[in-house]
């Protein structure tokens, strides 16, 4: 494709709400194709990128680009794993929990998945990248780097920075199925992007799980609701840290990398207990034990690693 030869497509999201339209799955195809391809000058993509956002996106413009992801990603199947969505902008007021979490579960053989790579706009936070980069991760976590497992959009985040603003690519970067996982739990600030993540990933996922949790991730700080899709079935369940005695107080004020890691590396009794939570609730979700409560139980005796 030419950039003459994409204007037609540019002008779908460009030309204003009386011009513009959704692109068929196949035309966003071409597009995203065009993209990754670098057929088109940086401009336009740039233009695009703002205009889908501004425009709106449909599920088949979603799902489209997904499929077109799938032809690039470099695939490392994990047998057994569960793969986590993390948002690529980063936390910015608390630490993360998954570390911690993660060492919890080794002995019940849960494999976690987790992607991640440089930061994206617009929140400015810290990103998984940072931390898995700076702390020793358990034996149960792989991490795959985005420079690695899909280049082809890594080379985007420049143009994404210079834009400087959350683009339509924020919502589908978080589940890539990477790891070819049955199981996958997406985190959710939003609630209009619970029905989103459904219609894109229910087929694509055994067991799909969207927890609204901490700053858009799938970890619990606070009371929260969880999404659960399993064999065309919706059900919701909630999770209030305080019915486990926990009195953890989120930070109201932006946290650095180092105090961040510190916390990881040196955490307190709530954070700890947060942590045991976050475990419990996906050994509950994986069908490794009957109830979270039992999981806290359990999971008290352990000595953390």
């Amino acid at each position: 494709m030419t950039s003459k030869e994409f204007l037609p497509y540019l002008k779908c999201v460009g030309t204003g709400p009386k011009r513009n339209r959704d692109l068929s799955k196949e035309e966003m195809k071409t597009v995203i194709q065009a993209f990754l391809k670098k057929e088109v000058i940086p401009e336009q993509i740039a233009a695009f990128m703002l205009g889908w956002r501004v425009k709106g996106e449909s599920i088949d413009e979603f799902a489209g680009a997904i499929e077109v992801f799938d032809e690039f990603i470099k695939h490392d199947p994990l047998p057994n794993s569960i793969e986590f969505g993390y948002p690529y902008d980063g936390k910015v007021k608390n630490p993360y929990l998954l570390p911690l979490t993660a060492q919890y579960l080794q002995k019940f053989n849960v494999i976690l998945s987790l992607h991640g790579g440089l930061l994206q706009p617009a929140k400015g936070g810290i990103t998984l990248k940072e931390i898995c980069d700076n702390v020793t991760l358990p034996a149960n976590v792989r991490f795959y780097d985005r420079k690695d497992y899909f280049p082809e959009l890594y080379e985007f985040s420049d143009i994404r920075a210079k834009l400087g603003l959350r683009s339509s690519f924020n919502t589908i970067e978080k589940l890539l199925g990477i790891s070819q996982s049955n199981t996958a739990i997406i985190g959710a600030f939003h609630k209009p992007f619970i029905e989103k993540y459904i219609a894109l990933y229910k087929d694509r996922y055994k067991k799909l799980i969207i927890i609204k949790g901490n700053e858009g991730t799938p970890e619990i700080f606070s009371k929260c609701s969880i999404t659960i899709v399993e064999n065309d079935e919706v059900t919701e369940m909630k999770v209030d840290p305080g019915a486990f005695g926990i009195a953890y107080s989120k930070s109201r004020e932006p946290i650095t990398l180092e105090r961040s890691l510190e916390l990881i590396q040196n955490p307190g009794d709530e954070l700890i207990k947060l942590a045991r939570l976050n475990a419990a609730v996906i050994l509950f979700l994986a069908g490794k034990i009957n109830t979270i409560e039992e999981g806290m139980l359990e999971l008290k005796s352990q000595i953390r690693l």
